[in-house]
Parts: structure tokens; C-alpha cells; sequence
């Protein structure tokens, strides 16, 4: 028998212990839903201006092939940084000979091609023999006909011996034109690229859309925050701005948005980067049409041109003024804007000189790119104003590479060039501005021959004033470039050093 001493507390404590169930059991019934954890966003859409013609940055000279395929779908065995640094990719580490003529490089370990065959050292030495090769058609061929010879001691080491030193070489094998390429997929990588990228290509809706998904074959795909990508084609400035506002996009690299930046700025949905590039927008002039072939006429046209109203009326204000094809930054860089300053009276006194009859006829090419047809509006009325005519025609994309820059049928057009070390254009036989002079070929020679930083920077800045006293171009200025995106996104780059977009490295806070 228990005492009621020992039973009272025990009841109590059941009691106590049914109240409190069904308070709780009350308090879950009333209380809303709990929430599932959203999955983490890993899809984005990217906008570009143009569309490239292919997709292997080795064949072709459109910088919008790189702005796809370069970290992202190839690789190559350095990487540029937004901040202009150079660091390891396909390469883990590299040492070089004092006058820089031999390099050695140590290549990565587990890396495949995205159709399986093994990375090695034979793939560089294939890649770079085929930059260098006489049907080459890799826009930086010289940089790869500099190497005297490469060798392969075991699949992991390559050494370059070069012909002249080169200070630039580890920034130069890290654009595009310096990709690694598996030899079996040569002939086919400007529709089927196949790489070592962290990306493939899922489709190419021509017109439209490129889609980029992750590949997980890759040897650091769980760190590749973003398994799809869409890279949608928007050439026209009022499109490019409603797709960033719809949300349709949600990252466009240099978009052409400068005359609604206030939208965005004040909108914390967006965030907007504003940053400095090495790219050149220049006024060409084909030289080797006459009267263009006579240094007069091309002088003539570049004091007729007032670089900031073409800056403010291309580009909105976002550029500086160059007076050759080199940029405030560069090393060596000098200001040559004085030698072609603007002067219309000066124009119509090389003209006569020149002894050309007026008006002059000319035609202006323009490609689809806003800068080109907004600046060549602006340039064209300057001319006119000196008593040049020039009959603009605006052209696609596809045939300004083909008809200008590949048949060289045109007298003026506006273009950008985006690479940061090509100043060696001016000593390529055949260019499409049709410069040809013994004395910039000589001076170019001595430049590649020096490795002392100062002697190199004496002989860059006569170099400069070379290209600007023979007005080779009308050289505009040096482009500042716009970025809106989702304010979400992260590892965007501020700064251009070169066109690429790392989408790797691009994530959803």
C-alpha cells in the first residue's frame, strides 16, 4: 500500500506534465508553417553588345569571342586579373632566365579536355606551334612567332626559348589568343569549342543567345557557384537598359547606359562599377587609298576632329583623350594629344597643301556598336566643316570583320580596339589600315630586343610619336567602361585590363 504522502507529488507532476502537451500541441497548431530553406540561385543571365563570329579566340579578331570563352569555356596558362595581376591557371609556377628569353613552366596536375583526353605539355607545345604557324591566323601571331623553340622534357614541363626577350609574356599567354586547345578539336572550336574551362557550351542560339552550363568534369567544379549561364545579344542601347530594369539581365559588362546611369545609381537593386580599360577608339583611316595614302590628308582628318565632343557624344563623357594608339597607364605612355590637337583652320591648310579638290568624297563604315554610329555621326560633321564628305554606311558586325577588316574596302571607320599590348598592329604587313614604314618595323625590332625597363619606355614613347605624326589613324580616346548588375551579384571586375568575362567566379550573395 503507498502512503498518500509519497502519491500527491507524483499525480501533481502528471498533471503538470498533461497541461503542458497540450498547451504545446495548441501553440504548434496555431502557429504558421515553417519555412523551407530557399535553394541557393546558381542561374544568371550575362548581356553583350555584340555577337562573335565564332567561339575559338585563335582564329578570329573580335574580342566578343574572348568575352565568352576565355577562363570560362578554354583556358590558358596564366590568368589576367581584374587588377591587371597575373597569376597561375593552367601553369601552378614558372621561373625565367635574367634577359627573359627562357621560361619554364610547370604545368597543373588532373586537368582534362571536356571530351576526355589528358592535359599535357604536348598540348601547349601544339597550341602554341599552331599560333606561330605560317596559315596562322591568331591575331597575336607575333608573340607566338617569337619563340625560337619549345620543349618538352615530361608531361608536366614546358620551356619556351624565345628570340627576344619578352617582359609581357606572362600577361600575353593569358588572353585568348594564347588558349590551350586539345588537337582533335582544332578544326572545330569555333562551333564546338572544347576546353579545360570550368563551362561547356550547352547551346548557340545564333542571333539571340550563347547558354553556358557547368561542367563537373572539371577539376574545381564545387567551387563553380553557377551551373547555368545564358549570354544574351543586345546591340541596342534603350534595349540593353529595359532588359537591365525588366530583370531580363542581370549582368551587362560595358553596357551602353551612361545617359541612364541615374536610374540605376539611385536604385539599390543595381549595383553600377565604373572603371578604367587599356582599349583605343580610333577613327582608321585606310592608307593605302588615295589621297589617304598622303600623310597631309591623314593629318588633315585628325585636327578636323575634336576628340572631347566625339567623347561626349559617343560615349556620354566616359573617356579620356589619346593623341596615338597608347593610353594614359600604359608603361611608357607619354601625352601626344598636342601633335594633332584640334584646329580646323590647320585641316583646310593640309588639304590645300595636299592639293585635293573639295569637297573630298570619302565613306565611313560603322559597325553596330553604339560608340561607332553615335561617334561616327559627330565625327562626320566635323569633316563636312572642313570640307570633307564623309558618306556614312552603317554595316553589321559580320561584314565590318569581312569587308573592312578582312578585304580592307572601306576609307574611314570607327572602331575599338580592346587589347592592351598591340601596339606591335603598326609593324604587321598586310593590316587592314594598310600602314607599311620601315621606321616604325625598325623601332618595333629594338623595342622587342630591350628588356630594360627604362631604355624600352625611351623607345615606346618615340614609338608613339611616330604613329601620331603619321596620323596611321585619327586616335580618339580611351574608353571608361560602365557594368550594371543585380547588386546581389557578386566577383564582378571593376577595372577592364582585358575583355573577359570570369563567369567562375561569379556568385549569388
Amino acid at each position: 500500500m503507498t502512503s498518500p504522502t509519497s502519491t500527491a507529488p507524483s499525480t501533481l507532476r502528471r498533471c503538470l506534465a498533461a497541461a503542458a502537451a497540450v498547451a504545446m500541441a495548441a501553440t504548434l497548431l496555431l502557429a504558421p508553417p515553417l519555412l523551407h530553406a530557399q535553394p541557393k540561385k546558381d542561374t544568371l543571365t550575362l548581356a553583350m553588345t555584340l555577337e562573335p563570329p565564332g567561339l575559338d579566340p585563335t582564329a578570329g579578331a573580335a574580342s566578343a569571342i574572348g568575352e565568352i570563352v576565355l577562363y570560362n569555356v578554354f583556358e590558358t596558362l596564366t590568368k589576367i586579373n581584374g587588377d591587371g595581376r597575373v597569376t597561375p591557371l593552367l601553369a601552378e609556377r614558372w621561373t625565367t632566365a635574367p634577359d627573359l628569353k627562357t621560361w619554364t613552366f610547370t604545368l597543373r596536375q588532373g586537368v582534362t579536355f571536356q571530351n576526355g583526353e589528358p592535359f599535357s605539355s604536348a598540348n601547349v607545345k601544339a597550341s602554341f606551334e599552331r599560333a606561330a604557324a605560317k596559315d596562322s591566323t591568331n591575331k597575336d601571331k607575333a608573340v607566338f612567332a617569337n619563340i625560337e623553340r619549345i620543349d618538352t622534357p615530361d608531361a608536366r614541363t614546358v620551356v619556351l626559348a624565345l628570340k627576344n626577350g619578352n617582359p609581357d609574356l606572362l600577361f600575353q599567354l593569358g588572353q585568348a589568343t594564347a588558349i590551350i586547345v586539345e588537337p582533335k578539336s582544332m578544326p572545330t572550336n569555333a562551333t564546338q569549342p572544347v576546353g579545360t574551362g570550368p563551362y561547356r557550351l550547352e547551346a548557340w542560339n545564333r542571333g539571340a543567345s550563347v547558354t553556358l552550363v557547368r561542367w563537373d568534369g572539371h577539376r574545381d567544379a564545387r567551387s563553380v557557384a553557377l551551373r547555368r549561364v545564358q549570354i544574351r545579344f543586345i546591340g541596342d542601347p534603350a534595349a540593353q537598359v529595359a532588359a537591365l530594369l525588366s530583370g531580363d539581365v542581370d549582368v551587362f559588362p560595358r553596357v551602353s547606359a551612361a545617359r541612364s546611369l541615374k536610374q540605376f545609381q539611385g536604385n539599390r537593386k543595381y549595383q553600377v562599377l565604373v572603371g578604367g580599360s587599356r582599349a583605343k577608339a580610333i577613327l582608321a583611316i585606310n592608307n593605302k587609298r588615295k589621297p589617304l595614302d598622303d600623310v597631309r590628308v591623314r593629318r588633315a582628318i585628325a585636327v578636323a576632329i575634336d576628340r572631347q565632343s566625339v567623347i561626349d557624344g559617343s560615349v556620354d563623357g566616359f573617356g579620356v583623350p589619346i593623341g596615338s594608339y597608347y593610353v594614359p597607364g600604359a608603361p611608357g605612355y607619354i601625352d601626344t594629344t598636342a601633335i594633332n590637337a584640334f584646329d580646323q583652320a590647320r585641316a583646310r591648310a593640309l588639304l590645300h597643301q595636299a592639293g585635293v579638290a573639295l569637297p573630298l568624297e570619302l565613306t565611313m563604315k560603322l559597325p553596330p556598336t553604339p560608340y561607332a554610329r553615335q561617334g561616327g555621326e559627330v565625327i562626320a560633321a566635323m569633316l563636312a566643316k572642313v570640307g570633307i564628305n564623309a558618306k556614312i554606311e552603317n554595316v553589321e558586325w559580320a561584314q565590318w570583320l569581312s569587308g573592312v577588316y578582312g578585304q580592307k574596302a572601306y576609307d574611314l571607320t570607327v572602331i575599338l580596339h580592346a587589347e592592351p599590348l598591340d601596339f606591335g598592329n603598326f609593324a604587321r604587313p598586310n593590316y587592314y589600315w594598310g600602314y607599311e614604314s620601315a621606321e616604325f618595323n625598325a623601332l618595333w625590332a629594338k623595342i622587342n630586343a630591350t628588356i630594360q625597363p627604362d631604355e624600352r619606355n625611351r623607345l615606346l614613347a618615340e614609338a608613339q610619336r611616330l604613329v601620331a605624326n603619321d596620323a596611321v589613324a585619327a586616335y580618339l580616346y580611351q574608353p571608361t567602361f560602365i557594368t550594371i548588375a543585380h547588386a546581389r551579384v557578386q566577383g564582378l571586375w571593376k577595372d577592364v585590363p582585358a575583355f573577359v568575362n570570369d563567369i567562375a567566379a561569379w556568385r549569388w550573395q
